[in-house]
């Protein structure tokens, strides 16, 4: 998730821990715990692209790595902590706590947390909430910050109440926008090779359903409100690199990016709609029934064999997205 909300449920796990009169420090303690796995993102090279998709939610966010996780945020600031907390082992014990706390949290997200790195690279990820999702995390910020102004850890137990809470709420509405993707495949007679939905930007209500037949995505929205309602989208192609590129040598190392690009994407790949040597991860987008990637790679048909391809993220948001968005909240 954002760092923001890492950062505070860092700080309200270790409220639940530590002593009244170590609150203000804990807390600040439990923050950079909470938000130190995200540092891997600064394992890059000018030369490989997608390096950084290796590494990034590897190593850092398994469980096994977490002690050593918090003892690499102890030495880095107990010799501040120590004027305030009695030895270095409340330090370890505040961030190791925090820091304990990112993994998991990452893999409630969509896009995949190896929280079994060595022993496996499966890609484990819940899809029951947003990667930045203001409902969840403003709460935790204002009983955070109430936990330590009144000295009491009563509000970060609510804190971590209200975490549960939302966080099963997002499995909840999760089975009912996959079991209105299941209907709507049925109605328009497929039958999925697999399905899956994933929470739209910032909230439980709106979810994008995408499923795949042997040829094809399929992408619909839906809201998951009172009552269900369906928003029909588009369909796009399965990515076949032998089709689309039928000048890229499988030995080479674009062919390898590629694979290493499936895996980051969990295999939803297409071609992109527009631009002949570009590759969409076709899962996200900012309007939950469209088909408006906002990463890809790119190939370079004139390369050598050594050549690695250019990835692209784009930015850019919909026209009038905002109102539409609105509106599919508002069930309109």
């Amino acid at each position: 998730m954002d760092p923001i909300s890492q950062g505070i449920l860092g700080c309200t796990a270790v409220q639940n821990t530590c002593r009244t009169r170590h609150l203000a420090t804990a807390s600040v303690l439990g923050i950079i715990g909470g938000m130190a796995p995200d540092l891997d993102v600064l394992i890059r090279s000018e030369s490989d692209p997608l390096l950084f998709l290796r590494y990034h939610r590897q190593f850092s966010h398994s469980l096994v790595f977490i002690p050593a996780g918090g003892l690499i945020c102890a030495l880095l600031t107990h010799w501040l902590a120590r004027h305030w907390l009695d030895s270095f082992r409340q330090t370890f014990l505040y961030c190791t706590t925090g820091y304990a706390t990112h993994g998991l949290l990452d893999a409630c997200t969509s896009y995949g947390t190896q929280l079994l790195w060595p022993f496996s690279d499966a890609l484990i990820g819940w899809n029951n909430i947003s990667i930045i999702d203001p409902l969840f995390t403003l709460p935790l910020i204002v009983l955070a910050v109430m936990a330590v102004r009144k000295r009491n850890v009563r509000p970060a137990r609510l804190a971590v109440v209200w975490a549960l809470v939302y966080l099963g709420l997002g499995v909840m509405q999760k089975e009912r926008a996959e079991q209105a993707g299941h209907d709507l495949a049925a109605r328009r007679g497929h039958d999925p090779v697999r399905l899956e939905a994933k929470p739209g930007i910032g909230s439980l209500l709106l979810w994008k359903v995408i499923y795949e037949t042997s040829q094809d995505y399929h992408v619909d929205g839906v809201r998951t409100g009172i009552r269900t309602t369906v928003y029909e989208g588009d369909s796009i192609r399965r990515l076949d690199p032998d089709r689309e590129f039928p000048w890229l040598d499988p030995q080479s190392t674009q062919s390898r990016d590629i694979e290493r690009f499936r895996r980051f994407s969990d295999g939803f790949l297409s071609p992109h709609p527009t631009r002949s040597n570009r590759i969409i991860d076709m899962r996200y987008s900012v309007i939950v029934n469209e088909i408006d990637p906002m990463w890809m790679i790119e190939l370079d048909p004139e390369g050598d064999p050594d050549t690695h391809v250019a990835y692209i993220h784009e930015r850019r948001t919909p026209p009038h997205a905002g109102k539409r968005i609105l509106r599919m909240l508002l069930g309109s």
